[in-house]
């Protein structure tokens, strides 16, 4: 038996609907055992600046640290498009990546059988999908400097955006890519652009030299970005693991989350290193949805994605594959029942609300034991 300590940061818009029922799992959980859950809940993006000024605080920051894992909602909305650059809502989740070092952004791309028909391709390429999209997190030109912009006079300006990767970075990133494929179907893409960006060339150096060092059991393929996105709708299940640098994992996340149905099916996870001696690593999990500000509020939200973000906490922080298995599982039960969100609905479903879709997943849960 051990006892696992949560940070619970809900955030804005649907952010706190779909958290609720990630409580509920987790009560569902605490009251099964013998493993146990103590979560405790902080702000963060537009309802931390709204009360503090700040898009996370320090007292966050720091209870982020502590924790075993953080389940994060969602921030941003058009009330604080006005606020500052360096207190928008996203610099809080911006800062949890990079003061937690999480380099390694997961995000499984699973289209369940019974939503295959809500994919917008045909059903043959996209039945029986599942990849998984490695995204490089703190590194990048999101992180790059120097970031300006300079006014140059006679009403002309210039924006500057740095594109920055060391070797180690690369490396570390492409060494979770090679063991994340032994374990599925034993093959890397690996994506950049090395035809018009050095630190393209780069990348392609190091992972294909870390390959030749450590990995060669795996197979290893190198394409370029955009051409891998036109791959992902022209022929999505020819990959498996998929790794790719901060700008081009956050594009190419959300062109697969499309093959899913639903952004509100994918889930994610960010992870840091492993501690030497403890072997746990630093983890913030969360659905790719954003905060949903249009229906915020409604009751309407799919809470799959968010459930779904907590199930890879029990697999990659906890080590309850089979926790996370009864998730996944109860998931595919309840959408093989044809209830949905109304954001996958189909001829003839059971359109439900965020509670309900909690309610019906909840209910399989209770029945597998």
């Amino acid at each position: 038996m051990a006892t696992h300590h949560l940070l619970l940061l809900p955030g804005d818009g649907i952010g706190p609907e779909v958290m609720a029922q990630v409580k509920r799992v987790i009560e569902f959980f605490n009251k099964r055992g013998p493993d146990k859950f103590v979560t405790e809940e902080g702000l963060v993006g537009g309802a931390c600046f709204d009360a503090h000024g700040v898009a996370i605080t320090d007292a966050t920051m720091a209870k982020a640290k502590a924790a075993d894992a953080v389940i994060f909602g969602s921030v941003g909305g058009p009330k604080w498009d006005k606020v500052p650059y360096e207190h928008r809502p996203e610099a809080g989740l911006l800062r949890l990546r990079k003061d937690l070092d999480l380099y390694a952004n997961l995000r499984p791309a699973v289209t369940y059988p019974a939503l295959a028909d809500a994919s917008s391709l045909k059903r043959e390429l996209v039945e029986g999908l599942d990849i998984m999209i490695l995204r490089e997190l703190t590194g990048g030109v999101y992180f790059g400097e120097p970031k300006t912009i300079t006014d140059l006079g006679n009403g002309q300006k210039r924006a500057i955006d740095t594109q920055v990767y060391d070797t180690y970075e690369i490396e570390r990133i492409g060494r979770v890519a090679f063991e994340l494929a032994r374990k599925r179907k034993n093959k890397v893409t690996s994506m950049e652009k090395r035809n018009v960006m050095k630190s393209g060339v780069l990348w392609n150096e190091v992972m294909t030299s870390l390959h030749a060092r450590e990995f060669k059991d795996v197979r290893l393929e190198h394409m370029l970005a955009d051409a891998g996105g036109m791959q992902l709708v022209r022929n999505p299940k020819q990959f498996d693991v998929i790794v790719t640098d901060n700008l081009f994992g956050d594009m190419l996340s959300d062109v697969a989350s499309m093959l899913t149905g639903s952004l509100g099916m994918l889930a994610s996870a960010s992870l840091g290193e492993a501690d030497p001696k403890t072997k746990k690593r630093k983890a913030l999990y969360e659905p790719v949805h954003g905060s949903a500000p249009d229906i915020a509020g409604k009751g309407i939200a799919n809470p799959i994605a968010m459930i779904a973000s907590f199930g890879m906490a029990l697999r990659y922080s906890f080590d309850m594959g089979k926790e996370a298995d009864m998730i996944d599982k109860a998931i595919a039960a309840t959408l093989d029942k044809n209830i949905r969100t109304g954001d996958i609905k189909s001829e003839g479903s059971k359109v439900v609300n965020t509670q309900e879709m909690g309610d019906a997943i909840l209910a399989e849960m209770e029945a597998m034991g």
